[in-house]
This record gives C-alpha cells, sequence and structure tokens, in this order.
C-alpha cells in the first residue's frame, strides 16, 4: 500500500507543475510618473543646532598630576575628554585586545590610581582632577 501512494504522489506532483506552467503571466501595468507629486511636498526647515550645555563649558581647572597630562589651563570637560584621548593615542596605550581598557603609563597612572583602568572608569577618576 506505501509504495502505491508513492507512486500517485509522484504522479500528481508533475500535474501541479504543469499546471502551474499553462497559467498565463500577467503583464505588468505602465509605470506612471510620480515626478510631479516630489516638486510638491513641502521643505522641512533646517534641524537647529543643539547647544551643549553650560555645565560641559564651563571651564575647570586641572589637578597638577592632570596637568603633566593636558596642559595646565583651565578647559571645559568636552576637552578635557578629548586631551586625554590624543595622549592615550598618541602614546599607544590603548590594549590592542581589549580596546575599552586603558594601560597607563607613569604620568596617567598618577591620575587614573591602576594600571589597566576600563574606558568608563578612568573619566570617573579623571573628574576627580577637575575643579
Amino acid at each position: 500500500m506505501a509504495t502505491a501512494k508513492k507512486a500517485t504522489a509522484k504522479k500528481a506532483a508533475p500535474a501541479k507543475k504543469a499546471a502551474a506552467k499553462k497559467a498565463p503571466a500577467k503583464k505588468a501595468a505602465p509605470a506612471k510618473k510620480a515626478a510631479p507629486a516630489k516638486k510638491a511636498a513641502v521643505k522641512k526647515a533646517p534641524a537647529k543646532k543643539r547647544t551643549p550645555s553650560a555645565a560641559f563649558m564651563k571651564p575647570l581647572t586641572p589637578s597638577a598630576a592632570l596637568a603633566a597630562v593636558i596642559g595646565d589651563k583651565p578647559l571645559p570637560r568636552t576637552e578635557v575628554t578629548k586631551k586625554v584621548w590624543e595622549y592615550i593615542k598618541k602614546n599607544g596605550l590603548q590594549d590592542k585586545l581589549k580596546r575599552t581598557m586603558i594601560n597607563a603609563d607613569a604620568k596617567l597612572k598618577a591620575v587614573v590610581g591602576v594600571s589597566p583602568i576600563s574606558m568608563f572608569g578612568m573619566t570617573k577618576e579623571i573628574s576627580k582632577h577637575l575643579k
């Protein structure tokens, strides 16, 4: 019985394929031009430039240890972070395998305290050196 069912199933499959081939293909309707609709679209006003928070832009004086890394001029927090990263990149202190870890040298270790430190922990330690 099982062989009889398989034989009928095999015969039925080609019949379905043949029926599918006989169906006429639908022709695509001619494309309509949508160019006039694009011209009618209302232009959006340019986005306003975001102003930074006053707390981030307030110049802060670095401690003596941090001044050895970034300089002794008062800088906003954003600039302090940029200067520290410039120092890290220049001296190759970023870990090669785990890029979120910083291998501090003598100058940076005076600021952050421990040698392998994550970049997020580093910013926390640097904020302690700003007044």
